[in-house]
């Protein structure tokens, strides 16, 4: 039997599992204790108490260097690309009604990754030179998702939109869009399509300050409005009829839920490339410590996502050294295996 808190007061009261509130705890423990670690590891070892004493100003002038301006960026990046991802996934899964939706599955971060592609295809010359900045590059695949987004919505809407329609055109449009990417890519010049190819496995390789703060605003805004949205999210888990019957106009909290997903899977892309299987994996794992609830299934999301991320990237800087992996490839690598495991346990 679960075991809540009780907080009440005249306009509003909240039940708060204890189990999952623990989870969560845990769960932000864990997340530090992986960004602490992928900061001091690397070509130049730095303990984790030098770590600290760098972060609080305090340490040798060497190590607040390559932590502040190097590292710390890099993790903060990876961190809050995993937690966009995770809950985009855990919102498409919601809205969907199907656990294995998430934005690449149906072409939200396809999108994004043609229209990366063709921005590098389109403004390169001959000599391998991109006519405008490189800093454009995210600005186009948040654009390509937000496209995707409006065409799959408009696509699939009759009398409405229906989970099974909103799917089935978003899987129709990920194909589309990855043989687009795949014809971009051998359009363009040798050495970028080289550079699109590990930018489309995913990758916060070469990221700074500038990229946090690009970053931040997209992931803070959208999350009052999921804090908004989240009871109603819940409704909508027991059929369209039952939702319209408490009041809730569904295609209209599908859209706006549709937007949220797209701005979170879109900033991520945009900044850390096309990480596959994240908004996949990161919801069913949270899904399995703090339950169907998505008050606690957000949070829990966010921080598994952004786990995952850091870790790959540690690994992808450590393992192989000094030849550096992009993060992708290990998220693709413990994705595959588990999309196949829920694929069976679903039949």
């Amino acid at each position: 039997m679960r075991k809540y808190w009780v907080i009440q007061r005249k306009s509003f009261s909240y039940l708060i599992d204890k189990k999952t509130t623990y989870a969560i705890l845990v769960l932000a423990l864990v997340s530090l204790i992986s960004m602490l670690v992928s900061i001091g590891v690397g070509d130049l070892y730095i303990a984790p108490w030098d770590v600290f004493s760098a972060l609080m100003g305090t340490g040798i002038e060497m190590n607040q260097l390559i932590i502040t301006e190097f590292r710390l960026p890099r993790v903060l990046v990876a961190f809050i690309a995993g937690a966009s991802l995770a809950l985009s996934g855990a919102i498409l899964q919601g809205v969907i009604r199907n656990p294995l939706a998430s934005p690449d599955m149906i072409g939200i971060t396809g999108g994004a990754g043609f229209a990366a592609v063709a921005f590098l295809t389109m403004f390169s010359d001959d000599s391998n030179n991109l006519l405008v900045s490189i800093n454009y590059m995210p600005l186009f695949a948040f654009i390509g998702a937000t496209a995707v987004a409006f065409l799959i919505y408009g696509l699939a809407w009759k009398d409405g939109v229906t989970p099974i329609r909103l799917i089935l055109i978003g899987i129709g449009l990920m194909s589309l869009f990855q043989a687009l990417t795949t014809l971009m890519m051998l359009m363009g010049p040798i050495y970028r399509a080289s550079q699109a190819t590990v930018w489309l496995t995913g990758t916060v390789y070469g990221t700074s300050w500038n990229e946090v703060k690009a970053m931040l605003p997209w992931f803070f805004g959208m999350l009052p409005i999921l804090i908004l949205l989240v009871r109603r999210l819940n409704i909508q888990g027991f059929g369209d009829d039952l939702t319209m019957g408490a009041g809730i106009s569904v295609h209209r909290e599908r859209f706006m839920l549709l937007m949220v997903c797209t701005a979170l899977a879109g900033s991520a892309v945009a900044f850390a490339g096309a990480m596959g299987f994240v908004g996949l994996i990161g919801p069913h794992i949270a899904r399995r410590i703090t339950g169907s609830s998505f008050g606690g299934l957000f949070p829990a999301s966010a921080l598994i996502g952004g786990i995952m991320v850091v870790l790959a990237d540690l690994a992808g800087r450590t393992l192989f050294s000094p030849l550096e992996v992009p993060a992708g490839v290990f998220t693709a690598a413990i994705g595959a295996p588990y999309f196949i495991y829920l694929l069976f346990k679903n039949q």
